[in-house]
């Protein structure tokens, strides 16, 4: 089944397995649905069927009437279906709130529907949704459940849950009001289904037509052929013209058959494709005379039905087995074909037990009565009707009601505009809530420079020069009293002059001499022994400017490729010190300008406490100690 192999891929993109764009898919799942038996699946399917007869009995649908089957794809018993609406949205939407009143009435399952644009609820109400989600993120997430639409959060459920982890979820965390959608998300779709029923059955037209007494019977005794009758006239083609020629099975006695009016039902979407049709009679259909109006119109819509039913039950007939054996019959074939019983012989115990579900499949897959047959057999059902005795008295003397007004249907542009300023005024409300939001934040930041315009940032500056000053020196931070460290012995020449051994930088009065690490450093090791001192201080010197050099050029050459440089601000004026071209490997392009040390300072000490968001952390408790108190809102919305 399409929604079967949809129901493994993204249920908006659906790229390999896109669905038809006119079919709506929907799944039941039982919590228990791991351990429910095929007995006890069925008591659900009976049940659920029975609570919806009620609602959709009344009802007349586009192209076929709503179905449940049992389905144990993938490996998960469940209840599925899938129902063409064709041109008429009202039957999708119609589904949706026999959905969620599934839901209400039995509130231990979770359901999924979707269509060929994947989770259309979250669609409708598009304006409202979490930022995380979106096609890549919702699916396996999005659910029907107690009356109300649920999705699965990631915090619950992080990467691409599969559907047996959703479901036990949504069974295990019942009460959590984290798997409950938005309530802007709840208040949208309910405004979307809120005024079904009701809203479904004004969607039906009823109108007054003309046909042959064997159309009447049909439509008498199964109004939803309807649905069949108008789709083989929409949809005719050159094949089904040639038997609306001759109109064998409905008009066996071409202008000598009497025409009787009936009253029929049909969604307005469907009375719509039959109006705006222009379609010449066939010669063999009788018509009246154009000067009575009335009648006219009655007898043009009929023929349009009568010329339907008859291209759509020949054609049927011909290409299918139909007209053969029972309905039954055909349905096994139809497994057959497909490759269901490949490879076993016939009446072997895997035969018997594939053709046992099968049997039992067929009888709990549709609608009660006589709903299965004209779903899966018009042409059985049409040819069972007129096997029954009938005739013209049987619509004789009839109170038959009038027409409704179709002026919806030339008023059409007046509903468009109030749905499209309707979705309008859902953009402006979230443009406004974005506007908002974005001057409330304009709003605070200017509250916090107002605040800082009596308050001397210098003072932070000033603070932490006498911080360091008083209690840092060159020996490191002062420790507290209470802790025994020993004293660090730090010579800052041997280090140096370890970092120019290992640079390969000498001093200008060196010997040339090739001296090894180990001896170099045992030199080191002795600076202070030297008794030259006036010559090991110009070694010193001189080596120290070429150390500086070469060390600068090697960490501009580090930091060009970073973003370093972009991470501090830098003052206005230029540097005035260039570097000796002669010395430095370098581009001009690597100078750096001075950085603004005191400005630096306050900026990153601000943003520190920005992000502590009015928490204690290390910025806070450091300005503290220096007895430093910032305004309020300095560390908000920053």
């Amino acid at each position: 089944m399409a929604e079967e192999a949809s129901s493994s891929s993204s249920i908006f993109s659906l790229k390999a397995t896109r669905p038809p764009d006119d079919t709506v898919f929907y799944s039941i799942y039982p919590d228990s649905s791991s351990a429910t038996s095929a007995a006890e699946l069925g008591s659900l399917h009976r049940r659920i069927l029975d609570q919806l007869h009620p609602l959709i009995a009344p009802y007349i649908w586009q192209h076929q009437p709503f179905t449940l089957s049992l389905s144990s794809f993938p490996s998960i018993p469940h209840l599925s279906g899938h129902l063409r609406f064709g041109d008429n949205l009202e039957d999708e939407w119609f589904v949706v709130y026999l959905l969620f009143h599934i839901s209400r009435t039995f509130p231990n399952l979770s359901i999924r529907v979707w269509d060929s644009d994947g989770e259309f609820l979250l669609i409708e109400s598009a304006f409202h949704l979490p930022k995380w989600l979106n096609p890549d993120t919702s699916l396996n997430r999005v659910f029907i459940r107690r009356g109300l639409l649920h999705i699965i959060p990631k915090s619950i459920l992080p990467g691409t849950p599969d559907l047996e982890d959703s479901l036990r979820v949504l069974v295990s965390r019942d009460d959590d009001p984290r798997l409950m959608a938005p309530d802007a998300v709840q208040f949208h779709l309910s405004k979307r289904i809120g005024q079904y029923p009701e809203h479904a059955y004004r969607n039906v037209h009823r109108v007054r037509i003309a046909v042959p007494v064997s159309v009447a019977w049909v439509l008498r005794k199964e109004p939803s052929l309807v649905s069949f009758a108008v789709e083989g006239f929409y949809d005719r083609d050159i094949d089904g013209m040639k038997f609306a020629v001759k109109m064998e099975k409905f008009l066996p006695t071409g202008k000598e058959e009497e025409m009787v009016e009936v009253v029929v039902r049909m969604p307005r979407a469907m009375y719509a494709q039959l109006v705006q049709q222009r379609f010449q009679a066939p010669r063999c259909y009788p018509m009246p005379d154009r000067s009575n109006v009335g009648k006219y119109v009655e007898a043009e819509l009929g023929m349009k039905i009568a010329c339907g039913f008859e291209m759509m039950y020949q054609l049927r007939k011909k290409q299918t087995d139909e007209g053969k054996g029972s309905t039954w019959e055909v349905y096994r074939e139809s497994l057959e074909r497909s490759g269901l019983f490949e490879g076993l012989l016939q009446g072997s115990k895997e035969y018997k037990r594939l053709l046992e579900n099968a049997e039992e499949n067929y009888k709990n897959s549709f609608l009660p009565g006589r709903a299965s047959e004209v779903l899966n057999a018009p042409v059985r059902c049409i040819d069972d009707i007129l096997a029954l005795p009938y005739s013209v008295d049987d619509f004789k003397g009839l109170e038959l009601p009038q027409s409704d007004d179709d002026s919806w249907l030339y008023g059409g542009e007046d509903e468009l505009n109030a749905a499209l300023q309707e979705r309008q005024k859902e953009v402006e409300f979230y443009d406004l809530k974005r506007k908002k939001k974005h001057n409330l934040k304009e709003q605070k930041d200017g509250n916090l420079d107002k605040s800082f315009d009596d308050y001397d940032l210098g003072d932070i500056t000033k603070s932490m020069d006498a911080f360091v000053k008083k209690i840092s020196s060159y020996e490191g931070a002062e420790v507290p009293e209470d802790r025994n460290l020993e004293d660090l012995d730090f010579d800052a020449d041997q280090f140096m002059k370890h970092i120019e051994s290992a640079m390969g930088v000498h001093g200008s009065k060196d010997d040339g001499s090739d001296v090894d690490l180990e001896e170099e450093s045992m030199s080191d090791m002795d600076f202070d022994d030297y008794e030259d001192k006036s010559d090991h201080s110009e070694d010193i010197e001189d080596g120290g400017e070429a150390f500086m050099d070469s060390y600068s050029d090697a960490l501009n050459q580090e930091l060009k490729a970073t973003t370093l440089n972009k991470t501090f601000v830098h003052a206005k004026e230029q540097s005035s010190r260039k570097k000796d071209e002669g010395t430095s490997g370098v581009s001009d392009e690597m100078e750096f300008t001075p950085v603004d040390v005191d400005f630096n300072l306050v900026k990153n000490l601000l943003e520190s406490v920005s992000s502590q968001e009015g928490l204690p952390g290390p910025a806070s408790n450091l300005l503290g100690l220096m007895g430093v108190k910032l305004p309020d809102e300095a560390g908000k919305d920053k």
